[in-house]
């Protein structure tokens, strides 16, 4: 009896649950013109993609400045990242699925999406080295980030799909 007393003379009184709107969310996008948006693998959440805003310039882990076969500027930051993360953001934890080093690309952006030509096979990448690929090239190609990309390698074609971050 003692401790229904305890629970009930507290002075809080039960209530609905009170709706006050949609989870905060927050904007990444590149701080300036040098900078671009990279999508790499969290160590602390296996599983989630984090994305990275990376100063051009800045070397990365085992990168050589002939990697990469660009056919246009629009790609480049898949040449970064296919050069895995900096010193940096290995040291802040953050991983890549994708191969590194030298890999022939090209990016084309049409209305109806994004078509990414790799040089390397995609159909055995992984779901996350895959989302990685898409995530960065239609966050660094077009103003709408829900448009569907499609990854084409020499073992066929992923997609198109859209970014799950």
């Amino acid at each position: 009896m003692a401790f229904v007393l305890l629970a009930t003379g507290c002075g809080i009184r039960a209530s609905d649950v009170v709706e006050v709107g949609d989870p905060a969310t927050v904007e990444v996008a590149p701080g300036s013109r040098q900078g671009t948006l990279l999508y790499f693998i969290s160590s602390s959440s296996p599983g989630t993609l984090l994305p990275v805003v990376r100063q051009i310039g800045i070397p990365v882990q085992g990168a050589s400045s002939g990697m990469g076969d660009l056919k246009s500027s629009a790609g480049k930051p898949l040449v970064l990242l296919f050069g895995g993360p900096s010193r940096a953001e290995l040291d802040a934890g953050l991983t890549t699925e994708l191969p590194q080093g030298h890999v022939g690309l090209s990016m084309t952006v049409t209305r109806s999406g994004v078509l990414v030509r790799l040089d390397i096979p995609v159909t055995g990448l992984s779901g996350l080295a895959q989302q990685q690929l898409i995530c960065t090239a239609v966050h660094s190609s077009v103003a709408d980030p829900g448009a569907a990309v499609t990854l084409s390698g020499t073992d066929g074609s992923v997609g198109p799909t859209h970014c799950t971050v």
